[in-house]
Parts: C-alpha cells; structure tokens; sequence
C-alpha cells in the first residue's frame, strides 16, 4: 500500500512540474471537438492540428483565425505562465561581536564511586552448559 502511494504521489508532484491540472484534463472534450472541426473543415490530421495550436504554426494560426478565439482560449494545456517569487531576508550588519569565554583551571576533584550491584556470578544461579 505505501508502494502505491509513494507512486501516486511522486506521479502527482511529476504532473504538476509540467504545469497539468485537472482542469486540463476536464477540457479533453473540447480538445477533440476542435481537433474533429480543423479535420472537418481544413483537411488536417492530429499531427497539424497539433502544430497550429501548440507548435510552429500557432502564431500564424491565430493571425489568420480570429473568429476561433474563444475556442482556443477552451483547449488545454494552455498553460499562460507561471510566477515564483523568492523573498529572501539579508540583514547589514556588518559588525559581529564573538564572546569569548576564560577557562578556569581546577585542580581539586570530588569523585567517588560506590559498588551498588551484585553480581549474579558469585551466587552460581546461572550455570552455562557442560559438556558431559
């Protein structure tokens, strides 16, 4: 189950790296009733259509083809652009002051230690195996 939620995630964070949201996909139809029109009345297969609406041919489509305006503005993956803005806070202060700390040196120590646990080993409770 993790496996396929790490996937469908990583499948997600890679579709909107290309800038593809559900809208995109919610317009398909209109991708295709327009594909299914330029077939219809200018003779072009997939690969044109393509071309005139996404590739080389866009510019020249659009100057010759005002009337299709609002139809293009409902194809997909019209992606008009995509802004970020990076604030980063830098303060001038140019000056920094360090503390530095004395070491004092002690000579007189206050250590003592005390045995407070038993060895189990002393009473043989536990013996390991013998060979016979």
């Amino acid at each position: 189950m993790s496996k396929l939620i790490s996937i469908l995630l990583s499948g997600f964070i890679l579709m909107q790296s290309f800038h593809v949201v559900v809208q995109d996909f919610l317009q398909i139809d209109e991708f295709l009733e327009h594909a299914q029109y330029h077939k219809q009345e200018y003779g072009d297969n997939f690969f044109v259509f393509l071309s005139k609406h996404y590739g080389k041919l866009k510019l020249e489509h659009s100057k010759n083809h005002q009337e299709e305006q609002n139809d293009h503005e409902q194809l997909p993956f019209q992606c008009q652009g995509h802004c970020s803005i990076l604030i980063g806070f830098i303060p001038f202060q140019t000056s920094y002051h360090i503390n530095t700390l004395k070491a004092t040196k002690t000579t007189k120590t206050n250590f003592h230690y005390l045995n407070l646990y038993v060895s189990l080993n002393n009473k043989e409770l536990l013996h390991p195996p013998r060979q016979a």
